[in-house]
């Protein structure tokens, strides 16, 4: 059994290879660094490819480096595919947000999940069989101050993830759409700072968000269910949060 993991050099995505390596799969770890990626394979061992790979790039780029993966990593090969890869940048209101963040969360986001999902699917579709596992977030449900562009390209996967399932009705191919809150001990917020940690670790403070291992977790869990089965979307938050009470705003 083989997996693809795309994001897999920190957080979510080391967990996710970890755990599913612990289930007897094969595993091509995918992601832009390829010190992190090394360091991994040295834990994993031989059943650990990994695979440098920017999903922000073109179809094309995409397409050839998939093609070049060895005979015993091929693509024809691959039985579960992670979209995990994406990121969150700046948290600032729509009208002062930087636009090569919002370009940027767009192109990883959204573009490089369907580039992914669409270069991998036809060898599914034509075994009968495989499962499709997108990370979304909370984020593509309940809007707040600052999500805008984020929230949008996670509204994007929840919409795929599901428009999949209607195109996918009698393959044998199954997709589901992981839709985490709060999560900590990760690069994320990190990353949505620009390198602010003191500022991510705000976000943390009095809190117990999720970590990686849970969302590894769900993973595993959802791999693990019988060919009949199908887990459309799972929701999880950490328990310190909830949804926050509608806002009204006072009239000048």
């Amino acid at each position: 059994m083989l997996a693809l993991v795309t994001g897999a050099s920190a957080g979510f995505g080391v967990a996710i290879c970890k755990s599913l390596i612990q289930q007897g799969y094969r595993v091509i770890g995918a992601a832009r660094r390829l010190d992190k990626l090394q360091q991994l394979q040295a834990e994993l061992g031989a059943d650990f490819f990994p695979l440098v790979l920017d999903v922000s790039a073109d179809h094309h780029t995409l397409e050839a480096c998939l093609k070049q993966l060895p005979a015993d990593f091929g693509l024809d090969q691959i039985m579960v595919l992670v979209n995990n890869a994406g990121l969150a940048l700046g948290l600032d209101a729509a009208d002062q947000a930087n636009l090569d963040d919002w370009n940027t969360m767009i192109d990883t986001n959204t573009k490089g999940l369907i580039n992914m999902t669409r270069l991998v699917l036809p060898y599914m579709v034509k075994r009968q069989t495989g499962l499709i596992i997108n990370l979304g977030s909370i984020a593509g449900t309940y809007p707040y101050p600052g999500g805008n562009v984020y929230g949008a390209t996670k509204a994007f996967v929840a919409q795929f993830s599901l428009n999949l399932r209607a195109d996918l009705a009698g393959t044998g191919v199954r997709v589901t759409n992981i839709e985490p809150g709060l999560c900590g001990g990760t690069e994320f917020s990190v990353v949505r700072f620009h390198g602010d940690a003191e500022k991510a670790e705000q976000l943390y403070q009095n809190t117990q968000p999720l970590v990686a291992e849970d969302i590894a977790n769900t993973v595993a869990w959802v791999v693990s269910q019988p060919p009949h089965i199908n887990i459309n979307r799972i929701e999880i938050m950490p328990t310190s949060q909830s949804f926050n009470p509608l806002k009204v705003t006072p009239i000048a």
